[in-house]
């Protein structure tokens, strides 16, 4: 059993984003790569054909691509870019004065240019923005740019001719522009706002995004003044543009009374029209994603409950209310104009992350979370019914990032298997539908993982090869055990020349976050790290998580450290009693809820772990009211702090700290708004008062995930070194070691 080095962390590779050709013979792809000399990630975009007869093409090499999106015809494609200005944009005469000022205007180029004086541009060192770039694939070439929005632009749309986009860019005013540079430069940040930050996004301010169409050639746009953004979550949710082969653009806001004190959006149409008034088609219920055409103009959109996690994101398909003439008073004042249905409520599933609406001859694809997996489903309006297709994937494989082509014919997602790697496979949409199951499938049906595939299915990359072909990768189980009463499953991961049968392995209890989520078979560095050092690795699927319907997942809802602690507590104990893991050497790590649950576990359950890495976690619900971005979420599930005291502070892991007994190495990052740094530095703190070893990792500039490759190296070194300090098995003093 060779180690694999953490520095082969700069060797990895991850498949993110995939796009199918309208006619389904080419399918675009984005994947993160990482420079070790810069210590940054770079994404690229990459394009290849749909029948594997050459590897992929490359198309970017500076940048940070995102969002691929194939024209109309199926001859472009185009992406969103912070990369340094389109030279076609720099030279030549930019902004050429008019006859009658000509002669001001080249003074003062002559005093800008000769000036000793003279200043550098506004924003001149300022890192590029986001814009929307485009590749012509027909002739070939570099990208071109096509927008230029001050802010950046966050999303966008073609136009069903492809002559024009829908994008959304936040449109400052001269004041809030004033604003904007004044927060840059170090100055005050002022707000009103309830949602006063954002994790990943900082400092929220008043800026307001609106949709913009825009020439595909020139670049010239309009802004339509009624397609405006608003709500809580709009800049880490989007307005989610979508332009129907009608002509009507579908998108997503919030505009109802004190928009920061909910979790609901909205969804709106309106025509391409700088005066055309927007058409609210929801009734404010729902917190609405993914508008999506289909060609008839049936609408169809992924929708949740704002104040109430736990019950399952559900498909609505209907009609939308027709938009009226501008003008008319009635029309933006229109509340749920539409009329929509839940298509997949009798499934009791939740739509899975990365999981949308992808019409095909009138039925919608998408993703569930199902039984501890990412499932494909096709859901029949018409028929009233839901199938659960795709058998092929298998039960040791997670499906991600699906995509369908606009003729219906090629889906293209991205397949992960623990020793395999993660890629993108292409298939016939005809053959997703063999031998549909109607009844959820217990991955204990499937024990080998990996039924027949189709003939059309083709794996289109490799990008994580080397990788795997030089070290040793995971080979995965499914394990099963009981707690409470309910029969619950887990993952476990180890090395091939590792047997779990073989008893008294160490093994480290890897925590899923959200509560709501799920943890199902996927290829992982971090899982292989740990394996090649002969760890088995188990995440278990505690009560809380999303996969097994509204029942499953309220057990936790309103009294964390409960169910998930018995259940997570339970799932280890089952593998010393079963002779596969040492019971003296189990060890914890995990992330955001992950974190919390080890809180839970080391106050509540101190003998269990050897040791614990408790990772960007909260522990003190009341004090991160209000220092978190959380607030409309843990209003809904527990109220406010005054209003429910006492189930605030049984959800606590802080108030039991001086029963901690275990060894914990606490990290957070230091512009985490979602569990702030201040969390994680009480919970140190408090170990610190008990007595127990305890050291506290914060990473300056990381949001709530592990950002640039250095950091998540350095995780990793910290946690096998800890785990490695506090085991049993070794024989060095943690004393010594640290002198």
């Amino acid at each position: 059993m060779t180690e694999l080095p953490l520095d082969a962390y700069y060797d990895l590779t991850q498949v993110g984003e995939v796009a199918v050709s309208p006619s389904g013979d080419r399918v675009a792809f984005t994947a993160t790569e990482y420079d070790q000399s810069e210590d940054e990630s770079v994404t690229s975009l990459f394009v290849v054909p749909r029948d594997g007869s050459r590897d992929p093409h490359r198309l970017s090499r500076a940048s940070d691509a995102g969002s691929p999106a194939w024209s109309p015809d199926g001859e472009r494609l185009a992406f969103t870019a912070a990369r340094e200005e389109d030279d076609a944009r720099r030279v030549g005469w930019q902004d050429r004065a008019t006859d009658e000022n000509a002669d001001e205007a080249d003074e003062a180029d002559a005093e800008e240019t000769n000036g000793e004086d003279a200043a550098e541009p506004e924003n001149a060192d300022d890192e590029p923005k986001s814009q929307v770039w485009v590749f012509d694939l027909a002739l070939g070439g570099d990208a071109r740019q096509v927008t230029d929005r001050e802010e950046g632009v966050s999303e966008f749309d073609w136009g069903p001719e492809g002559d024009r986009l829908v994008v959304a860019a936040r449109d400052p005013t001269d004041e809030e522009s004033d604003y904007l540079d004044q927060v840059r430069d170090g100055g005050p940040v002022e707000t009103t706002r309830m949602q006063h930050k954002l994790d990943g996004v900082g400092w929220t301010d008043d800026v307001t995004t609106y949709l913009f169409v825009v020439d595909a050639e020139t670049g010239e746009e309009i802004r339509l003044e009624d397609g405006y953004g608003g709500g809580a979550q709009q800049d880490l949710s989007g307005m989610n543009p979508h332009w129907g082969e009608a002509g009507r653009i579908a998108f997503t806001a919030y505009r109802g009374e004190d928009p920061d004190d909910t979790s609901a959006r909205d969804v709106y149409t309106i025509r391409p029209e700088a005066d055309a008034e927007a058409v609210r088609q929801t009734d404010g219920t729902l917190s609405c994603a993914g508008p999506r055409w289909r060609s008839d103009g049936t609408l169809g959109f992924v929708a949740s409950v704002p104040d109430n996690w736990c019950l399952p994101t559900q498909v609505y398909v209907g009609e939308p209310g027709k938009e009226q003439p501008a003008g008319d008073p009635g029309a933006a004042d229109a509340e749920g104009a539409g009329s929509f249905a839940s298509i997949t409520e009798d499934l009791d599933r939740t739509v899975a992350r990365g999981g949308g609406v992808h019409w095909v001859d009138g039925a919608v694809y998408t993703l569930i979370a199902d039984h501890s997996r990412t499932r494909l489903v096709r859901a029949d309006p018409a028929e009233k019914a839901v199938d659960r297709v795709f058998e092929a994937q298998g039960n040791l494989r997670a499906v991600s990032a699906l995509d369908v082509s606009a003729d219906g014919s090629t889906a293209a997602f991205v397949l992960s298997h623990p020793g395999e790697g993660a890629d993108v496979y292409a298939v016939d949409v005809a053959d997703l539908d063999d031998a549909p199951a109607a009844e959820p499938h217990h991955p204990a049906d499937d024990p080998e993982g990996f039924p027949e595939e189709p003939g059309s299915i083709t794996r289109l990359s490799g990008v994580n090869d080397d990788l795997i072909a030089e070290f040793s990768m995971p080979e995965v189980e499914r394990v099963e055990w009981e707690s409470d009463g309910w029969d619950l499953d887990g993952v476990l991961y180890h090395d091939p020349d590792v047997d779990p049968e073989a008893g008294d392995h160490p093994l480290a209890v890897a925590i899923h976050g959200g509560p709501i989520s799920y943890d199902e078979p996927v290829f992982s560095f971090a899982h292989a790290a740990l394996t090649s050092r002969g760890y088995l690795v188990f995440r278990p699927n505690y009560r809380g998580g999303s996969s097994r319907g509204r029942e499953f997942a309220e057990t936790l809802r309103g009294q964390w450290g409960t169910v998930e602690v018995a259940d997570v507590v339970a799932g280890a104990r089952s593998l010393v009693e079963r002779g596969w893991a040492d019971g003296d050497r189990i060890f914890g790590y995990g992330f955001s809820y992950g974190g919390i649950t080890q809180g839970f576990i080391v106050t509540q359950e101190p003998d269990l772990f050897a040791a614990a890495a408790p990772e960007h976690g909260i522990y003190d619900l009341r004090s991160a009211f209000g220092t978190d971005d959380s607030h409309n979420w843990m209003e809904a599930e527990y109220g406010l702090p005054w209003e429910n005291p006492e189930a605030i502070d049984a959800s606590s892991a802080i108030l039991d700290a001086g029963n901690i007994d275990t060894p914990v190495l606490i990290t957070a990052g230091g512009q985490d708004w979602r569990c702030p740094p201040s969390q994680s530095e009480q919970f140190y703190m408090a170990a610190q008062k008990a007595g127990v070893d305890a050291k506290l990792i914060v990473y300056p500039e990381e949001h709530h995930n592990v950002g640039d490759p250095d950091r998540a190296i350095h995780r990793l070194e910290a946690v096998t070194e800890w785990y490695e300090t506090h085991d049993p098995a070794t024989e060095s003093d943690p004393e010594s070691d640290e002198e």
